[in-house]
């Protein structure tokens, strides 16, 4: 009898607000589906942040064709990191709270079809990008975002409420400052470096961003009144952003900005901090396999 194809299930029990006992489900399902499909199936729980890439790293190793992440933007992107440049696909179970990954693929949102999907879906190749040395897939950015990004790291509990409030409160505390953005000065709002077109939850940055044309968006928000905040907010969520006087936007394949003094940017939702005030964005084409 011919060997079973290995899968890899990587699930970070601290995602989103399924329950444990929820995650517990999924994974017999995950089990049960996988064997019936003739799989080997393995499946692992992450302890530690950065575990997602190391299990990821020894799959592609060892030959393993599917890793199957399930958790939110941050496995998602963990996992991705160690999948690059490699010839084992990605399979995305989305059950964090934006999921923007995963909703700008088309991916189910119900995660009993995700796993039918990853288990089942053909790959495809689509791009990623790099702010400095760290990997994005949906979107990266500095300024407001990143100021969010940074506040809702330091919140007790996760979710979309909670990122709400967040927003919310960080909207009256932020100013927007000036970057140096390719050797220009300019005062800006947000800066965005988008390979998919949201943030997650439908928030629509890029409303025209192709993942997979070897480019990443370039979007910028000017500062604005106010009262704008409003029709801002609905175009988000509306997918005509780009129809804002206050937004600005163009395909490019590598960009520069900096500030002085340390710069708080994201990387898919997770903040960093770079001490010396240079981020360096660039597209990698074709870098990764995902199953659709």
């Amino acid at each position: 009898m011919a060997n079973r194809s290995a899968v890899l299930a990587i699930i970070n029990p601290l995602s989103g607000t399924t329950s444990v006992e929820q995650k517990a489900l999924l994974q017999d399902a995950l089990m049960r589906r996988a064997d019936a499909l003739d799989y080997a199936p393995e499946v692992v729980l992450t302890t530690h942040p950065g575990h997602a890439t190391e299990l990821a790293a020894e799959a592609v190793g060892r030959g393993v064709n599917r890793v199957l992440a399930i958790g939110g933007d941050g496995t998602i992107n963990e996992t991705a990191q160690a999948l690059r440049r490699s010839a084992t696909a990605l399979g995305i179970v989305p059950i964090g709270s934006g999921n923007g990954l995963a909703r700008h693929l088309g991916v189910p949102l119900n995660p009993m079809k995700a796993i039918e999907r990853a288990l089942t879906g053909r790959p495809v190749v689509i791009d990623s990008g790099e702010i400095n040395e760290h990997p994005f897939f949906c979107t990266a950015g500095l300024g407001f975002e990143a100021y969010v990004a940074h506040a809702f790291a330091q919140q007790p509990v996760r979710g979309l409420p909670t990122y709400i409030r967040t927003a919310f409160r960080s909207f009256w505390e932020y100013k927007a400052q000036p970057f140096v953005l390719d050797d220009q000065e300019r005062k800006l709002f947000s800066l965005t470096f988008a390979n998919a077109g949201q943030f997650g939850n439908n928030a629509w940055m890029a409303p025209t961003a192709n993942i997979a044309d070897g480019r990443l968006e370039q979007c910028e928000i000017s500062p604005f009144p106010m009262q704008a905040a409003g029709m801002l907010t609905w175009r988000l969520f509306n997918k005509t952003l780009d129809h804002s006087t206050y937004w600005r936007g163009h395909s490019i394949t590598k960009a520069v900005a900096e500030v002085k003094g340390p710069l708080l940017i994201h990387a898919d939702g997770e903040p960093i901090t770079i001490p010396t005030g240079r981020a360096e964005v660039r597209v990698l084409p074709g870098s990764l396999l995902v199953i659709l």
